[in-house]
C-alpha cells in the first residue's frame, strides 16, 4: 500500500489546518487504496478565536493540536524521512503560511520550518509527488522556487500570485474544481478555499489533486 505523507500545521482554518481540506485529502487518500501518514513540526502557534477570529493571547502545540484531526495517530515531523513515504500532501489553512512557515506575513522573504523544508526537499529529490491544496502553494514556492521554479496555483487571487512568482516559481490561474500539473517537478495544486463556497467544491478539486498525486506515486 503506498504511504503518503499529509504534513499539518494545527487544527482551524484561522491558525492551523483547514480541517474541511485535510479531511477531504485523508478521505481521497484512502479512496485512492493509500495509507495517510499523518505529521506535523513540533512548535507552538498562537491561538485564535474561531467565533472572534481574534487573538486570544494563549499559545497552542501545532503537533498536539494537528493530533485532533488525526485522531491521535501523528507523528513528529522530525521523525519522518522522505524513505518512508511514497508522496506528499500538504492541506492549506493559514496554519501553513503562519506555522509552517511565515508567508502569511513575509510574501516572498518568507523563511521554512527547517523540518518541514527537509522532508519536502528530499521528496522532491526523490522524484516523489507533491500535492498541495490552497495556500500550500506558496509553502512549496518558499521552498523549492529558487531551485526548481515549479508551477503552481492559489487560484487567482492577484496579489497572492504575484508573492508565489516573486519566489522563483510560476503561479498558474485555476478554478476551485480543477488542478494544476507541473508534470517536470511531480507537484499537484488545487485552490480550495482560496475560491471555493462549499465543501463540495473543495472536495471535488482536492479529490482530483489526491488521486492525481496517488497515481504518480
Amino acid at each position: 500500500m503506498k504511504k503518503i505523507g499529509v504534513i499539518l500545521s494545527g487544527c482551524g482554518f484561522r491558525d492551523g489546518s483547514e480541517i474541511h481540506e485535510a479531511v477531504c485529502a485523508l478521505l481521497a487518500i484512502d479512496q485512492a487504496g493509500a495509507e495517510a501518514v499523518c505529521m506535523a513540526p513540533d512548535i507552538e502557534l498562537n491561538e485564535m478565536n474561531h467565533c472572534s477570529m481574534e487573538l486570544t493571547g494563549a499559545k497552542r502545540r501545532v503537533l498536539v493540536e494537528s493530533a485532533r484531526i488525526a485522531r491521535g495517530k501523528i507523528r513528529n515531523i522530525s521523525e519522518v524521512q522522505a524513505a518512508e513515504l511514497d508522496a506528499l500532501v500538504l492541506p492549506g489553512g493559514f496554519g501553513a503560511a503562519l506555522n509552517l512557515c511565515d508567508f502569511g506575513q513575509k510574501g516572498a522573504a518568507a523563511s521554512v520550518n527547517p523540518e518541514v523544508a527537509r522532508l519536502t526537499q528530499e521528496i522532491h529529490a526523490a522524484g516523489k509527488p507533491i500535492g498541495a491544496i490552497c495556500i500550500a502553494p506558496a509553502l512549496i514556492a518558499a521552498i523549492l522556487g529558487k531551485k526548481a521554479h515549479p508551477t503552481l496555483t492559489i487560484g487567482t487571487d492577484p496579489g497572492t500570485a504575484a508573492e508565489v512568482e516573486k519566489t522563483g516559481a510560476k503561479h498558474q490561474d485555476c478554478p476551485v474544481n480543477e488542478i494544476v500539473i507541473d508534470q517536470a517537478n511531480r507537484i499537484v495544486s488545487t485552490p480550495a478555499y482560496m475560491l471555493a463556497e462549499r465543501i463540495s467544491e473543495v472536495y471535488e478539486g482536492i479529490g482530483k489533486c489526491v488521486k492525481t498525486v496517488v497515481e504518480m506515486a
